[in-house]
């Protein structure tokens, strides 16, 4: 692993919950090295994270849960890394009836 680091992208929208928007910044986190990069949460948008990626390989694209201001660029952000797979926890996209599974979305495997 060349250059170890992890890098903040951060990006404004709309995060809505129980009928109510709210205005709000997130983090959408980078982990990787000069070649590969995971990234965790992506948030509204996909261009800023797109920059930030710049020219690495996407490896997966991790969720932490199903808020809307959490996967809401996450499909589009698969499309633009060569389809890089997108992990959630299978309940999420149901609870919030989305359906990831064009962006490749899969139960993440468990440790044991």
């Amino acid at each position: 692993m060349t250059n170890p680091r992890i890098e903040r992208v951060r990006t404004n929208g709309i995060f809505s919950i129980d009928g109510e928007d709210y205005e709000v910044e997130n983090n959408i986190w980078l982990v990787g090295d000069d070649h590969e990069v995971l990234v965790v949460d992506a948030a509204h948008d996909a261009g800023p994270i797109v920059d930030a990626v710049g020219d690495r390989r996407v490896v997966s694209i991790v969720c932490t849960h199903g808020h809307n201001d959490h996967i809401n660029a996450a499909e589009d952000l698969a499309r633009r890394t060569r389809s890089a797979p997108v992990l959630i926890h299978d309940a999420d996209p149901r609870t919030l009836g989305r359906d990831l599974s064009r962006a490749g979305a899969r139960r993440p495997v468990a440790s044991r």
